[in-house]
C-alpha cells in the first residue's frame, strides 16, 4: 500500500498530534512545531507505528520559520497539509502589545495561506490532495456580546479570514481533486490558551476534532464544525445571509440613508 506524506503544524501536542496518530496506518509525515524536544517524541511514536518521519523544528510566527516550511512544501510532495499551528493572544485591542500583533495574525491566518499557497502546486500536478486549516468557532462570533467569551478582537479576525479563505479556495479547486477543509472546533480539551480547557466538561478532545475533520474531508465537506449535528442547515442559511447581503451592490445608497 501507498503512503501519502501529510506535513502537520503545531504537531507537538494537542490537536497535531491527534491527527498523526488517526493518519499514521497510511501517511508518513514532516511534522513542525517550535519545540524539537516533543517532536522527536511524537516522531518517535510514529515510528514505531510504521510511519516515516521528518522533523523540522519551526516557528511559524517569524519570517525564518514560515520560509523554512514553504520551501519544505515547494518540493511538491505533500498530498495532506494540516495547517494546525495557532495561538490565543486573547485580550482587547488596545491592551495588545503592537509589537505582538504582525506574529499573532501570522499564526492564526497568514501562515496558513501562505503554506498552502506552497503546497498546492505539487497537490494539482498530482490531481489529488488535500489542506486542512484548523480554525475555530470563534470566527462566527463577531457580532455576538457573550460575557463568557474571552476578548478576541485579533484572534476572531484571524479565524474569520481563514474561514473566508477556505471557501474561496474550494470553489477553486473544483473539479481539481484537490479538496480544502476548514475545521471550527469549539471548545477542546488541549494545551492552548494554558490548557484552560482540559477540566471543562463540555470540551470535545483532540481526538474527536481530527476524526471529525478528516471523516469530513471524505464526506467533501469544506467547513467543518466538529459538534454540530445539523451543519448543513447552519451553513444554508450563512450561504443565505451572505447572499442578501450581497443586494447591497446598488448604484444608489438605501432608502434610509437618502431620508437623511
Amino acid at each position: 500500500m501507498s503512503r501519502a506524506l501529510a506535513l502537520i503544524t503545531g504537531a507537538s501536542s494537542g490537536i497535531g498530534v491527534a491527527y498523526a496518530r488517526q493518519l499514521a496506518d497510511d501517511h508518513d509525515f514532516v511534522l513542525v512545531a517550535r519545540r524539537a524536544d516533543r517532536l522527536a517524541e511524537v516522531a518517535d511514536e510514529l515510528r514505531k507505528a510504521g510511519a516515516a518521519v521528518e522533523v523540522l523544528p519551526a516557528d511559524l510566527g517569524t519570517r525564518e520559520g514560515l520560509d523554512a516550511v514553504t520551501e519544505r512544501l515547494f518540493i511538491g510532495d505533500v498530498r495532506l497539509l494540516i495547517s494546525n499551528a495557532g495561538v490565543g493572544g486573547y485580550a482587547p485591542l488596545a491592551e495588545v502589545d503592537p509589537a505582538e500583533i504582525g506574529s499573532l495574525i501570522t499564526l492564526n491566518a497568514g501562515a496558513s495561506i501562505q503554506l498552502t499557497r506552497a503546497a498546492l502546486p505539487g497537490m494539482l500536478d498530482a490531481g489529488e490532495g488535500g489542506t486542512i486549516t484548523v480554525a475555530s468557532l470563534l470566527a462566527f462570533t463577531a457580532g455576538i456580546a457573550d460575557p463568557r467569551m474571552p476578548p478576541r478582537t485579533l484572534y476572531t479576525a484571524a479565524k474569520a479570514a481563514t474561514v473566508a479563505f477556505t471557501r474561496t479556495l474550494a470553489l477553486e479547486l473544483a473539479d481539481t481533486g484537490v479538496r480544502a477543509q476548514v475545521v471550527c472546533p469549539g471548545v477542546v480539551a488541549t494545551e492552548f490558551n494554558g490548557g484552560y480547557a482540559r477540566d471543562l466538561p463540555f470540551a470535545m478532545t483532540p481526538e474527536g476534532v481530527a476524526q471529525a475533520s478528516l471523516a469530513g474531508l471524505k464526506l467533501g465537506e469544506t467547513v467543518c464544525v466538529p459538534g454540530l449535528e445539523d451543519q448543513e442547515a447552519a451553513l444554508d442559511a450563512l450561504l443565505s445571509a451572505e447572499t442578501a447581503l450581497m443586494g447591497g451592490n446598488a448604484p444608489i445608497p438605501a432608502g434610509r440613508y437618502r431620508q437623511s
